[in-house]
């Protein structure tokens, strides 16, 4: 019999989760960067083994605190889907948990699903001895149906993690065809070139910018893409551009060689800078650039 269901992964920001799902896949379903606010939106991935298909959603991190309408609406995100899975992977770094974990794990335990519990970044544990006394410490009252240790960027453990899937999912038949793909070309590009802005800039610029694709036009040896880079003040529009236009150049190449992986065929990618003031705290606006309350 064939098992198949859905599968979320819960945590604060920045402990692995998209690393691990990108891995897990063995391709790039969702951007990855050493910041919070990376991951904005529920993202929808499969992988379709033998006998087992596993339906992932990954939900952005939970962050601190904040009165900004952005936080306040994506801090909704990881709630909105731990009812309707089968398996919650909850997810740690290393050996440290604080409050926000605390959050992250709390919210797990409101769902009935069952929960595996991954312990990621293991090759920054130095003495691996710590992890079982952290479990132990940290976790004891808690019924999980596993506990893996894993580093997702050295992508140890990730078959560990795959193995104890296909045992906790319910038997079902494959709910979509093996080859699918949940996202649109326009918003994964956008978030490739979303990517880049943060990489590069993201000791300089808050995480207040957004990616609009405004023309996507394939034709036979070329793809013709126009974005503009949204950000909510005119001096962090300074910053993206940079001297002599070499910042907004730099995202462009950048994001160039990844779309031309993702595309295989040549791009041709066109960048604007534009400010709308306060983009951040408007519903409306947060709608425009796909992050729905």
């Amino acid at each position: 019999m064939s098992k198949c269901g859905y599968v979320t992964i819960i945590g604060k920001t920045n402990v692995g989760k998209s690393t691990f799902l990108n891995k897990f896949l063995e391709k790039k379903v969702s951007i990855t960067a050493n910041k919070s606010q990376t991951t904005r939106s529920n993202i929808y991935a499969i992988k379709s083994l033998k006998t087992t298909q596993i339906i992932f959603i990954d939900t952005p991190g939970i962050h601190k605190k904040s009165e900004k309408t952005i936080n306040k609406v994506l801090r909704k995100k990881p709630a909105e889907v731990i009812h309707d899975v089968d398996v919650i992977i909850f997810m740690v770094s290393g050996t440290k948990f604080d409050a926000i974990d605390k959050e992250s794990l709390d919210l797990a335990n409101e769902s009935h699903a069952k929960k595996i519990l991954v312990i990621n970044k293991i090759d920054l544990v130095k003495n691996k001895k710590e992890l079982f006394s952290f479990v132990e410490k940290t976790f004891n009252k808690n019924d999980f149906y596993s506990i893996i240790p894993i580093s997702a960027k050295n992508n140890d453990g990730i078959d560990l993690v795959q193995q104890e899937l296909e045992k906790a999912l319910p038997e079902n038949e494959f709910f979509y065809p093996e080859e699918i793909d949940f996202q649109s070309n326009t918003f994964e590009i956008s978030e490739i070139i979303r990517e880049k802005v943060i990489r590069l800039l993201g000791d300089e610029l808050p995480y207040e910018t957004a990616v609009v694709i405004e023309l996507l036009n394939e034709k036979k040896d070329v793809f013709e893409i126009d974005a503009n880079i949204y950000v909510s003040k005119q001096s962090q529009k300074s910053i993206v551009i940079g001297k002599s236009g070499d910042k907004i150049k730099s995202i462009g190449t950048a994001a160039r060689v990844d779309l031309e992986r993702k595309l295989n065929k040549k791009v041709m990618l066109k960048l604007w800078c534009k400010v709308q003031k306060n983009w951040v705290n408007n519903p409306i606006s947060l709608e425009s650039f796909g992050i729905k309350s």
